[in-house]
């Protein structure tokens, strides 16, 4: 397939995957959980006929190894779908989900014992600065807006440093997986599709844990407003609509981002993904009206700016394609 076609099946699908996300997000703000529960059980429907042929294929990495993987990934995509239910607003979700630099860095020198460029490391400190003046300036915001409300106002804010926290804990958890894999990659071989597979159907047990909360959107999504879908003409509750397109272009970027890894070099899949989460900002802010200051803008710019520094677009010379996973990250609607 061509380069252009899986970059528009990335831009595409990733674009508007966060569009009806933050449609549902809107409506019902704990609905993080079937939303979760969705994508994972179509990709896994999807990987069990496709990958692992109706499970006759036996897989090529120890299933020990990937229950382990799956306990984090889990964790990871829960947590970050969460958070949008502790009162933080979707751009500054994506920006903190950006800095996911810093956390693979810090725990690549912990735990691996790497050494970074000074190059590198300016780069780390550019993003880190930007996600602090999002974050700093967000805050000011809650504050600002709680303080209109005497009863409410502490506790709105306690809960949106609760979502700092969790979005804190799901990108180091996050960078510990990818820690893990590249670690697993090495033993056994890269085999992205595999790891895809059994990273969204091992963890549909655990989605009995939140039966009652998922139960519960699938019954509000019902009592929403009917919507007629267009050319088809079936009529369906729109939420519904919302969280079926929201599943299918989940699907479209992940595997735009497994076809782009087979097609082009590493640092082009970076600065693809790159691109497409300041798109997915811009239009977050412009089409819902978020609210965004000078200053957001500023550490935005930090942000990118630092992830293009760090992929060294300069100095880059056929660079070796990686494997989808890897490039995906393991985080769930991560792009």
């Amino acid at each position: 397939m061509h380069p252009a076609v899986a970059v528009g099946l990335v831009f595409g699908g990733c674009c508007s995957n966060v569009v009806f996300l933050e449609l549902l997000a809107r409506q019902f703000p704990g609905c993080g959980n079937i939303v979760t529960f969705s994508q994972f059980l179509f990709i896994a429907l999807e990987g069990f006929i496709f990958e692992a042929n109706f499970g006759r294929k036996r897989p090529a990495i120890p299933i020990r190894n990937y229950f382990i993987m799956v306990a984090m990934f889990f964790t990871v995509s829960v947590v970050n779908n969460y958070a949008l239910n502790l009162n933080i607003a979707m751009p500054l979700h994506m920006i903190f989900r950006s800095g996911s630099l810093i956390a693979s860095m810090a725990l690549g020198i912990i735990i691996l014992k790497k050494r970074y460029s000074v190059s590198k490391c300016s780069s780390i400190a550019l993003v880190s600065l930007g996600i602090f003046t999002c974050t700093f300036m967000s805050a000011k915001q809650v504050a600002s807006d709680s303080s209109l409300n005497e009863e409410d106002g502490p506790q709105a804010f306690l809960w949106w440093l609760l979502g700092i926290a969790a979005l804190t804990f799901a990108l180091l958890m996050s960078a510990r997986m990818g820690i893990f894999q590249e670690m697993l990659y090495k033993k056994f071989g890269k085999h992205s599709k595999e790891a895809l597979f059994y990273n969204h159907a091992l963890p549909l047990p655990g989605f009995l844990l939140l039966a009652p909360n998922i139960y519960q959107h699938a019954v509000l999504f019902s009592q929403s407003e009917l919507f007629r879908v267009p050319v088809i003409g079936l009529t369906l509750p729109i939420m519904w609509f919302y969280l079926l397109m929201n599943v299918v272009t989940q699907y479209v970027c992940i595997r735009g981002v497994f076809i782009l890894t087979t097609e082009c070099t590493s640092l082009t899949v970076t600065l693809v993904v790159t691109l497409r989460k300041f798109v997915s900002l811009i239009f977050s802010i412009l089409y819902f009206q978020n609210p965004f200051t000078g200053w957001h803008w500023l550490g935005t710019a930090f942000v990118f700016v630092g992830t293009l520094m760090y992929t060294e677009v300069g100095n880059a010379l056929n660079p070796a394609p990686v494997g989808a996973w890897s490039s995906w990250g393991g985080g769930n609607s991560g792009f």
